[in-house]
């Protein structure tokens, strides 16, 4: 694969771990561990029994924890301090021939894991709102969905993948940035006090 397909790649597997860290590494372990894809040397670590089954169980209990509304957020908050060093480490692992991990791509790695953690955290506060527990069902489904679709396209067709996540990031930021306008235009303003 060229650089430009391994960028590719690195960057789309950021995204992921932004928005699923866990279900992201068991994805990446189980293809290498099976043989699906021959991983580069600083991302053979996710291949390791320990790994694969540590990050199994993590990912069915995200899973559960991902459905409760409130729980949701409160994990969201605890994996910040997870989820943007390892979607770090993703990117700069499948950039590096020889294990060695760069700084600019741990940067970007970081700087996609973040942003995409911001909006999937941002939408779930505000879908946490609403009384109904069947939009954060839907929403956290999706997510799920979205993942798992991704990181199987993601080798097979990165620019594909990477196209597919930046436009739903774009979608979501439009549409979180369209709630907040909508939530603050209808605050009532304070008049200024005459003297």
């Amino acid at each position: 694969m060229s650089d430009a397909h391994l960028f590719a790649i690195g960057v789309v597997l950021a995204w992921l771990a932004g928005v699923r860290v866990y279900m992201t590494v068991f994805g990446v372990g189980i293809a290498g561990a099976l043989g699906w894809l021959d991983l580069p040397q600083a991302l053979q670590a996710t291949q390791s029994p320990w790994v694969i089954g540590v990050s199994g169980v993590l990912a069915a209990t995200e899973f559960f924890a991902d459905k409760i509304p409130g729980v949701d957020s409160g994990w969201d908050l605890l994996h910040t301090l997870l989820r943007v060093p390892v979607g770090a480490f993703l990117a700069a692992a499948t950039l590096s021939p020889d294990g060695q991990l760069g700084a600019g791509a741990l940067a970007t790695g970081a700087g996609v894991a973040l942003s995409s953690h911001l909006l999937k955290a941002g939408s779930r506060v505000l879908l946490n709102t609403s009384p109904e527990p069947v939009t954060n069902w839907t929403a956290s489904v999706g997510e799920d969905l979205a993942v798992v679709g991704t990181l199987a396209l993601v080798f097979a067709h990165p620019w594909i993948a990477l196209s597919l996540v930046a436009l739903i990031s774009l979608v979501v930021a439009l549409l979180l940035w369209w709630v907040w306008r909508l939530i603050f235009r209808r605050a009532p303003k304070v008049a200024p006090v005459a003297q």
